[in-house]
């Protein structure tokens, strides 16, 4: 099998565009690269063994602005491939995350992108979320890149139990140091729709965050003797021509505005009342 390089993208230079929705050129994960990197317009808030934490406000008012989220670790023992294998094997997302409701492909739009559903557990009393994402990943030198943003397809309508949030921007940087040493960035622009209590952007801040990240390190240190035992020679994320998905016609996708979308107030949810409904479970 021939893997996916840069030079067989599946996207012309300067993007491909129908019904408003973008798949990503050149720019768009150099932009993202640049952005991963830089520390202007942040604010620190977590700073320990190795795992950085930055948030950023959009918008003037505190309560009501979207806030971004930047999440820096460094990886011991850990080569940049398996962590791109990692976060791509959904197969091997429902053993390693607790978090995950119910992930899904839906289907390919070129060699190197794809439409996918997620829906994760979120901390009580707040409602779970779900989103349908369109999905593009490009290895660039040593370094990897994976990033998302929120789509519309008419099969995967919003869910009555679920809470449908809004990827504006999210993605991962793998970053090469070494045969056995990488560092993951996360970078998330999130809408998770409905006014959030402030202390639910605290705990994701310092706490929920660099959890999440050390449960990935953890699982790529797993993820070779796991992988051995489960279909070893399937990665369609390098070697497309292994992808049993069906071919998505971008006409069948809009972009998700998140104000086309029910907006739920939870911002009156305590998180004592998390504490005792966790105590009583």
């Amino acid at each position: 099998c021939e893997k996916i390089n840069n030079r067989e993208r599946g996207w012309r230079k300067g993007g491909e565009h129908t019904q408003s929705v973008l798949i990503p050129d050149d720019r768009a994960f150099s932009n993202f690269k640049e952005e991963c990197g830089s520390e202007e317009g942040w604010s620190l808030t977590y700073n320990k063994t190795g795992m950085t934490v930055w948030t950023q406000t959009i918008g003037g008012d505190e309560e009501k602005s979207l806030h971004k989220i930047k999440c820096r670790m460094a990886c011991k023992d850990v080569p940049a491939e398996t962590m791109y294998d990692v976060l791509h094997d959904v197969e091997y997302r429902r053993k390693w995350d607790a978090n995950v409701i119910e992930t899904f492909d839906i289907g390919k739009l070129t060699v190197n992108a794809d439409v996918g559903y997620y829906s994760w557990k979120c901390p009580k009393p707040l409602r779970n979320r779900d989103v349908i994402t369109l999905r593009s990943w490009l290895p660039m030198g040593s370094d990897y890149i994976i990033m998302n943003y929120s789509v519309k397809h008419a099969k995967y309508p919003p869910k009555k139990d679920m809470v449908r949030a809004v990827s504006i921007q999210t993605g991962y940087l793998i970053q090469s140091h070494g045969p056995n040493h990488c560092t993951l960035t996360y970078l998330a622009h999130v809408d998770p729709k409905g006014s959030l209590p402030k202390w639910v952007v605290n705990k994701s801040s310092q706490f929920l965050a660099p959890k999440a990240m050390k449960k990935i390190s953890k699982a790529c240190l797993k993820y070779g003797e796991w992988k051995q035992r489960h279909n070893p020679g399937f990665k369609p994320w390098l070697y497309p021509e292994q992808t049993t998905l069906p071919t998505i016609p971008v006409s069948e996708l809009s972009i998700q505005h998140a104000d086309s979308l029910e907006n739920i107030d939870e911002s009156t949810l305590s998180e004592m009342q998390t504490r005792e409904e966790r105590d009583s479970d």
